[in-house]
């Protein structure tokens, strides 16, 4: 298989002739044609988002059957030992072709909990999960925040107790997305009560189909289900599912976190970015007749700008990966620029609708505004919230002292 960049993409181009179908040439918005719809989360019938896991993960197997299931990764795993730019090749490819959504499993699963386990676990845990993951036959989650442990997540205090070769899990996790879906979850538990929070974590792999876990969805503002509650009632594992050192779970969660800010960061946004673009915006201001005023036009202007800059910043990302270069900072910047214009941009619509964006009139490129304002706030805490990235951003990069050291 190719290795040089002009060869390798070649070999994407004839894959996707093979196996995906070209999208049409992209004609220029119009007002009231195809979907309008503008949400970041989906909200789908069961039966439709059934269907949509389904195709996500044929696709993914298509891909890794044809070596490009985990470009980065390990040949030993399926994987083509390549770098990271030969992976945005293939995303940029790919983004010209009609495929299905593999957000499902790639967000998560392959983005930061394969990472994890390539990095801390056995090499019976690599050879049991990467190659299933990574081909689409098992979906991964990530169990970490609790009731009383969102943000704090060294507060954790889902306990497990060591009985013999096996642990004894018992506790409770909560906006656990995908978990619906999925066959395994990364899993955080107290060990050792009187160590330092930090140091008293250890992590495991928890298999979702273990007796004693219950998953119950939790429904959204949006109408949507994506997150979950996991219970966890004498969940009994053996040792062999431990992810790293007793005691050693910080750790291996930071490996998860650090993935989790760069895959966040690197989101598109999906149909609410695509939405939030100068020929969308000043049309719906033309469509409710205020495109005349003078400082809706002026929060549209700086509102592109700044979407304009966070573009700027993930192509300044892309062109230090093809140099070869470690990833930056960007990853956290860019989590935190996508959240804020997309809360931006759904609070622009609201600004110009009005009334018309929580009643629904029937006129296309309105009310459907309504999902993203709705959806907004998950954003500002998914991924890690805007007051710990800031912090971090702070502490990390600008060297400012932490805080209560000031």
């Amino acid at each position: 298989m190719a290795t040089d960049l002009a060869d390798f993409t070649r070999e994407v181009q004839q894959f996707l002739e093979t196996h995906a179908r070209r999208r049409e040439s992209a004609d220029q918005f119009r007002w009231g044609q195809g979907s309008d719809r503008v949400g970041y989360f989906n909200n789908l019938p069961a039966e439709e988002e059934a269907a949509a896991v389904d195709a996500a993960r044929a696709w993914q197997r298509t891909r890794f059957e044809n070596g490009f299931g985990w470009i980065t990764g390990p040949a030993e795993f399926g994987g083509r030992d390549l770098g990271q730019v030969h992976s945005l090749v293939y995303d940029a490819l790919e983004a010209e072709y009609e495929v299905p959504d593999t957000g499902v499993l790639s967000v998560i699963g392959l983005g930061m909990i394969g990472p994890t386990i390539l990095t801390h676990g056995s090499p019976q845990q690599r050879e049991k999960y990467l190659r299933r993951m990574y081909s689409g036959e098992i979906i991964a989650c990530q169990l970490f925040s609790e009731p009383a442990a969102g943000s704090d997540l060294a507060g954790v205090t889902s306990r497990a107790v060591r009985d013999g070769d096996d642990w004894v899990i018992n506790g409770q996790k909560v906006w656990t997305s995908i978990a619906q879906h999925a066959q395994v979850g990364e899993l955080l538990c107290r060990t050792d009560t009187d160590a330092p929070k930090h140091r008293g974590i250890t992590a495991f792999l928890l298999d979702l189909d273990t007796p004693g876990v219950e998953i119950r969805p939790l429904r959204q503002m949006t109408g949507g289900a994506e997150f979950n509650e996991v219970f966890l009632t004498d969940v009994r594992i053996p040792d062999t599912q431990r992810l790293g050192a007793v005691g050693d779970g910080w750790k291996v969660a930071l490996t998860t976190l650090m993935n989790e800010r760069a895959t966040v960061g690197g989101e598109s946004g999906g149909a609410a970015s695509e939405a939030i673009t100068a020929e969308r915006l000043t049309a719906l201001l033309r469509a409710v007749a205020r495109e005349d005023d003078a400082a809706l036009r002026r929060d549209l202007s700086s509102l592109l700008a700044s979407v304009r800059a966070a573009k700027s910043l993930n192509e300044r990302a892309a062109r230090r990966l093809r140099t070869g270069s470690a990833p930056g900072p960007e990853g956290s910047i860019s989590k935190l620029a996508l959240a804020q214009n997309l809360i931006r941009g759904s609070r622009f619509a609201a600004d110009v609708l009005g009334p018309r964006i929580i009643a629904d009139t029937g006129a296309w490129g309105t009310y459907a505004w309504a999902d993203l304002l709705l959806g907004a706030p998950a954003l500002r805490i998914l991924g890690g919230t805007e007051e710990i990235m800031k912090n971090i951003l702070a502490e990390r990069v600008l060297g400012l002292p932490k805080e209560g050291a000031r």
